[in-house]
């Protein structure tokens, strides 16, 4: 009964559940007990698709008097259990492999037509009409690019809150949590998984980056760059403040602002977050670690 529960426990988490939690816009207002509340989710899934081959190959290989039917069942569900873990490695190798070429050949390319600021070359300005801002994250090489469009529309206080919003993806990398819910999304099977993860947390890491820019730059001057920047569109690989909605699922822009008008913390329903977070966490852990010991006892 426990590999099955496993079993289902992995799909769920895999695909309804992130599908049911975007449609709950009122998580957003805590950002980081909503990405946290995400995270745990994805890795239970994870734990809960080892877990029910791992509970297969205990119930079956640990039995008190082994017989060939149920070695051959161990040996079957230790292959699937496996060729899970050998799918998550090789998905996570090619989104990073993928994902660090396309900034590479990108850093080089800004290299060559851009002109770095005043403060260092990590920042670049580049000739281009449309307004955008966006950074190139990575070990280093990072790069945070403005567009000329964008500082020809920016006062200096919303040219601030932009660059301190890069800044803030580069600090916290968000990237490797996009990298890692991508390659989730790639590992498991299209009938199982569900984009609603990745786009939900697009947004989140938009989210927190906003409530660094705001503590640095101000709510009104971030609101009116996020307007200005809305035609531009973050290239590939790269972590963007402008609108991006087609990445965001659409609408992200407008919810966005949307939460920077409402301020009000939410200490109550981030600790609720948290709590169910850690809860997620728990079940496929309990469901795996509590058969494997009383198979241990004498």
């Amino acid at each position: 009964m426990t590999p099955l529960l496993l079993a289902v426990l992995a799909v769920l988490f895999a695909g309804p559940v992130p599908a049911v939690l975007a449609r709950l816009p009122w998580v957003r207002r805590t950002p980081v007990a909503a990405l946290v509340l995400w995270q745990s989710v994805a890795a239970a899934a994870v734990l809960a698709a080892l877990g029910a081959g791992l509970a297969l190959v205990t119930h079956h290989a640990w039995r008190r008097a082994p017989d060939p039917v149920a070695w051959t069942v161990a040996v079957i569900a230790l292959g699937v259990t496996l060729l899970v873990v050998a799918r998550l490695l090789l998905s996570a190798h090619r989104v990073g492999t993928s994902l660090r070429a396309i900034r590479r050949r990108h850093r080089a390319q800004l290299d060559v037509i851009s002109r770095a600021g005043r403060t260092g070359g990590r920042i670049r300005f580049i000739e281009h009409e449309v307004p955008v801002a966006y950074c190139i994250p990575g070990f280093g090489g990072q790069r945070i690019v403005v567009s000329e469009g964008a500082r020809g529309v920016l006062t200096p206080d919303e040219l601030d809150a932009v660059l301190e919003h890069e800044r803030a993806h580069l600090r916290a990398r968000h990237d490797l949590v996009l990298e890692a819910f991508s390659a989730l999304r790639e590992a498991f099977p299209r009938w199982v998984s569900s984009d609603a993860a990745l786009r939900e947390v697009r947004l989140l890491v938009e989210v927190l980056a906003d409530r660094v820019a705001v503590r640095a730059a101000g709510r009104q001057a971030l609101g009116r760059a996020l307007v200005q920047l809305a035609e531009g569109r973050a290239p590939e690989a790269a972590l963007g403040a402008g609108g991006n909605d087609t990445a965001l699922g659409g609408g992200g822009l407008l919810t966005r602002v949307e939460l920077l008008a409402d301020p009000r913390p939410r200490r109550v329903q981030a600790a609720l977050l948290s709590a169910l977070a850690v809860g997620v966490l728990v079940l496929p852990t309990a469901f795996v670690v509590v058969p494997w010991l009383t198979a241990l006892r004498p």
